[in-house]
């Protein structure tokens, strides 16, 4: 109820004062206002007060939703098995990354004794507490994010990754509000597909004044430069704000309108996190971005463990917060966040997991396809312009456009 006002503000904001669409929005939205205050009510003081059962799914509902979420022929089982091993790989992965920057940075620190598990723990966290050492102050996350999307933007075109959009319609705000209990950090707004020629928002999130200063630095410790960097490729460029732009110019009208408006969360949350793949394949800033990307990488597949174990399997809190914070080296914080999202959603988490793989996937069929002539740019431009595609459908299309004798391109 209180984030009406909010939204009726941040409505008001877009709009040119004395225009046609004034008169329009103060005509109906009235109504709309009092409709959503209406609706919150009801949910607040007499839907709440009528459930008795449990915020999990079950296996039955759970497996149904699934395969219409995903679109891919899997099962939860399969990719929960899979991600559970790709945790366990990634984890070794940064042990052989970070051991040489522990004896380099900690010499002082033996474990020759400790256990194996333990020892791996401790190399790994104690580099990444040391790579979080380097982070902005408060005042200065919405400058780093403009500095970093520069230089993004310049290793894409150096590294040919793919065709940025035509126009720059590209604004870095503070996040509206009304949306800072969904996007604490960074959050992505694209152009609306009913009216695509107008602006897209890069959120940067303000930390609160009143934050307590330990509170102040557990944040800009867990975000980093490196992270923001890391967040800056996923929200904007090359990832959601070059995806979507590119969704935007797809036509005719109604194709365009059904892939955005009803399109994939595997392809669009997997491309996001492909695109960060591709700043690593590149040699992005070195040992200490790939690390922060390979936390990223277990917090992905701890994202597709939990949902999958917490809606099916009874999941407790505990067990969920351990895997979290001791497998993924999460904070607390961070970790009771997405217990709670997880609790109050379902089949969204594991999109980033199966989309991630996806792309690799089709990326790996189309080069064998392509053979001589593949092009990395060639094909994200290929799939960035069918829009937001199940997986299986967009290898489809491809892969018969490439035999056809030609890949498709962004529409003009």
């Amino acid at each position: 109820n209180g984030n009406v006002g909010l939204v009726k503000d941040f409505m008001q904001s877009l709009i040119p004062k004395g225009s046609p669409l004034e008169a329009r929005y103060n005509e109906v939205a009235p109504k709309a206002l009092a409709a959503i205050e209406d609706y919150s009510r009801w949910v607040k003081d007499e839907l709440s007060k009528r459930s008795v059962g449990t915020f999990r799914l079950g296996k039955l509902k759970y497996d149904l939703k699934f395969r219409y979420v995903l679109g891919v022929k899997t099962t939860p089982e399969a990719v929960l098995a899979d991600a559970e091993q790709a945790l366990r790989d990634t984890r070794r992965r940064m042990l052989e990354l970070a051991e040489p920057l522990y004896k380099e940075w900690f010499p002082d620190r033996l474990l020759g004794e400790v256990a194996a598990g333990e020892r791996e723990n401790a190399i790994v966290r104690a580099v990444l507490d040391k790579i979080a050492e380097e982070h902005s102050a408060p005042e200065q996350l919405k400058p780093q994010a403009a500095r970093d999307l520069g230089e993004v933007k310049a290793l894409v075109r150096e590294k040919n990754l793919v065709t940025l959009p035509p126009r720059d319609n590209l604004q870095i705000i503070d996040t509206p509000e009304f949306m800072r209990g969904i996007y604490g950090v960074a959050g992505f707004n694209s152009a609306p597909p009913l009216e695509p020629q107008l602006g897209a928002f890069y959120w940067i999130t303000p930390v609160p004044p009143d934050w307590s200063k330990e509170k102040v630095e557990s944040k800009l410790r867990e975000y980093n430069v490196y992270k923001m960097k890391d967040i800056t490729i996923h929200e904007a460029v090359p990832g959601h704000y070059v995806q979507l732009e590119a969704a935007n110019r797809i036509r005719p009208v109604l194709r365009r309108l059904i892939r955005t408006v009803l399109g994939s969360g595997p392809y669009v949350e997997g491309w996001a996190v492909y695109a960060e793949k591709l700043f690593v394949e590149n040699g992005y800033h070195g040992i200490k971005f790939e690390l922060t990307y390979l936390k990223g990488e277990l917090r992905m597949f701890a994202n597709a463990i939990l949902d999958i174990r917490l809606h099916t399997m009874n999941m407790t809190d505990q067990e969920a917060l351990d895997l979290m914070i001791k497998d993924t080296f999460q904070e607390r914080a961070e970790a009771e966040g997405k217990l709670q999202r997880a609790q109050l959603s379902s089949c969204q988490l594991p999109t980033y997991f199966v989309g991630w793989r996806e792309w690799l996937k089709l990326r790996d069929e189309y080069r064998k396809a392509a053979g001589a002539k593949f092009s990395l740019r060639a094909f994200h431009d290929a799939a960035l312009a069918e829009g937001a595609l199940p997986m299986p459908i967009l290898e489809r299309v491809l892969l018969t456009k490439l035999r056809r004798g030609g890949a498709s391109s962004p529409p003009k």
